[in-house]
């Protein structure tokens, strides 16, 4: 007589396979599953046993496949009533949670693939719907990450990422030594910083000592009013964006005055005069060239901008604060509006650019961040429910 069973796999503390049906046409397995006589059923609350058998409860729970076949357990459970808690509730059971349409060891499987897949393709793989695969991958990214950790923060980075069309943002914080995704909130403004930081007990603030971010106003405003003692630390990158916007706006004046037979130098020129020379193909940079002899004022904003890229190479916040300054009087010297206006704006934030000789800090790390960030957006084609994408992102930079 053969011995081979499938039991072993089914081998639920207190319950027993009752009756199994086979469809091999479909690739279908169902399981009967009932309590062992012989036990008590418990509450699932406080563990209490429970004699008394109100009534039965009995409900379809997905398992895991055996080899290529679904499977199927046909749970079927005493109600009873607990006389320690004072409510009727279904027996515990091992095979399945309460509420829920998948044993453990699904859902757990589920969250496995959802960590490489996209909601979809695992959804496809295991035959589920896809928000039931969301809703199971969420509840394990919940009771893992629900707490954040806040422990052991000294420097900060802070930029937002675009999550949606329409201007719709969220801000991201990043533990600037260890490239951890520490927090994510909704919009960018001044209130949404504001309660990351009201998150932090008063020690955990008092610690941080630097952050690096852009100049955007909200940002700055949040940092200097719950974190007053930590250097501001603007980035290079993100200066230089804003004064290659100068650029252009004086290319435009200069093409506007320009001659009728020069007016052709000028087209086309936008990009190369934002771009590192060392990225110039050999026509692009004798066009450059071309421009640069032609139009003085041009040439002197090239040369303004590579100098400007120089101050965050200064380590002594005096020689710095010397460049910083012979930077804007040469500026200030061609008298053109957009270069005053960008003059005006450093001397306002001059203290954040000097404080990179302390603190040689940039959002760069966190920009390659929002970068893979984006790639978990794309992968699932967007995040209807912006508290999975948070967690989704928690557990991409998790240690």
């Amino acid at each position: 007589m053969s011995t081979i069973t499938i039991t072993p796999f089914y081998k639920f503390s207190r319950m027993k396979i009752t009756e199994h049906h086979y469809l091999p046409d479909e690739k279908y397995l169902r399981l009967s599953l009932a309590p062992d006589a012989r036990t008590t059923a418990r509450c699932p609350h406080c563990g209490a046993a429970c004699p008394t058998v109100h009534s039965w409860y009995e409900r379809p729970v997905r398992d895991l496949d055996l080899a290529d076949c679904r499977v199927v357990l046909d749970c079927r459970l005493r109600k009873t009533h607990c006389t320690a808690c004072g409510s009727i509730v279904v027996e515990a059971c091992e095979a399945v949670d309460a509420y829920k349409r998948v044993t453990p060891r699904m859902a757990l499987y589920v969250h496995g693939l959802c960590k490489w897949m996209s909601l979809s393709d695992a959804a496809r793989h295991v035959g589920l719907d896809w928000k039931t695969v969301r809703d199971i991958d969420k509840a394990f990214l919940e009771k893992r990450f629900s707490e954040p950790d806040y422990s052991g923060l000294r420097v900060l980075a802070v930029d937002e990422i675009a999550v949606k069309k329409g201007h719709r943002y969220m801000t991201v914080v990043l533990d600037y030594l260890t490239g951890r995704v520490v927090w994510m909130g909704e919009d960018r403004k001044q209130a949404t910083l504001e309660a990351f930081f009201d998150a932090l007990t008063p020690a955990q603030r008092a610690g941080i000592i630097a952050i690096a971010m852009d100049m955007w106003p909200a940002f700055i405003a949040a940092a200097q009013a719950k974190i007053p003692q930590a250097a501001i630390v603007f980035d290079p990158f993100h200066v230089i964006k804003m004064f290659g916007k100068v650029i252009d706006d004086v290319r435009i004046a200069e093409a506007k005055a320009a001659s009728e037979t020069n007016k052709d130098v000028y087209k086309g020129t936008k990009y190369l005069l934002l771009k590192n020379r060392e990225n110039l193909t050999g026509q692009e940079r004798e066009r450059v060239k071309e421009l640069l002899a032609l139009n003085e004022t041009l040439c002197m904003m090239d040369i303004l901008r590579e100098k400007l890229k120089k101050i965050w190479t200064y380590r002594s916040r005096g020689w710095a604060a010397r460049a910083l300054d012979e930077w804007c009087a040469l500026a200030l010297s061609l008298n053109r509006r957009p270069l005053t206006q960008f003059v005006k704006m450093l001397q306002r934030r001059r203290a954040g650019i000097l404080n990179h000789c302390r603190h040689p800090i940039h959002t760069s790390k966190l920009e390659g961040v929002n970068n893979k960030i984006k790639v978990i957006k794309r992968k699932a084609y967007g995040f209807h429910d912006l508290r999975y994408f948070q967690l989704k992102v928690y557990q991409a930079f998790a240690p």
